[in-house]
């Protein structure tokens, strides 16, 4: 899974870069939930079994309903912690709230199966990045859950995940499985570049959002509420947005 020694022996994250004072916003428009309902048809990687949800109480043989859960914390609309591919870096329990809220825009890019999202994609998008935003980009994979498209999606190169990082960005959310590129297409001895990238740096990720359509091309303020679960690299999230208008 490893690119060198450092990262062989799960070190090498570099801190939270630093985040600009927040300014002032106006609302417009209602909280959307971006988050897939957590169910046993849930998107997912294909290589992981779906969420179990039993029943261990129910009425009317007993007094209350109680259900269990047992997942993958990588299922469905998650996020990722820097702990995902660096020990040294934090689980759940150490991520400032600052870093999982806030102002960001929403993108559109259209890339076929199998794409490769590049700088320049990047840099013509509207309306452009600040310092400390998070970034949403609906791919339109979120349109290709439960077929076999779902898995073919296009994928960040490691030159667009710097690009990100060099501004300085603090979370980026997909609609896709992975900002990787998609499994099948894996070579032999594949080291996660893109999530390396983003993560060495305290930019964390999201992944399989939905919901981002009626956003696209806007400004909008984001909220990703993972577990708190403690010294994990991945956590079941609910996701809201709103548009803000500047």
């Amino acid at each position: 899974m490893c690119d060198s020694d450092e990262s062989k022996a799960g070190t090498g994250w570099r801190g939270w870069m630093a985040l600009p004072p927040r300014r002032p916003h106006v609302l417009a428009g209602d909280w959307i939930d971006l988050t897939w309902p957590l169910s046993p048809t849930v998107p997912r990687i294909a290589s992981f079994p779906p969420p179990r949800l039993e029943l261990i109480a129910a009425i009317p043989d007993k007094p209350l309903n109680i259900t269990q859960l047992q997942m993958v914390v990588h299922t469905g609309t998650h996020v990722d912690s820097p702990r995902h591919f660096y020990s040294d870096g934090p689980a759940f329990q150490d991520i400032p709230l600052e870093r999982l809220m806030g102002p960001g825009v929403v993108w559109r890019m259209e890339k076929p199966l199998y794409g490769m999202i590049e700088p320049g994609d990047l840099e013509r998008m509207r309306p452009a990045l600040e310092p400390g935003d998070i970034l949403a980009l609906d791919t339109g994979a979120a349109d290709r859950a439960g077929t076999p498209d779902f898995g073919r999606h296009a994928a960040f190169s490691v030159a667009a995940a710097e690009w990100l990082v060099a501004q300085n960005i603090k979370l980026l959310a997909v609609d896709m499985p992975t900002p990787d590129i998609a499994i099948d297409k894996r070579p032999a001895g594949f080291v996660w570049p893109v999530h390396r990238a983003l993560l060495r740096d305290g930019v964390l990720i999201a992944e399989m959002v939905t919901n981002l359509g009626s956003l696209t091309g806007r400004r909008a303020e984001f909220m990703f509420c993972p577990l708190n679960i403690a010294d994990c690299d991945g956590a079941p999230a609910r996701v809201l947005a709103r548009a803000i208008a500047n």
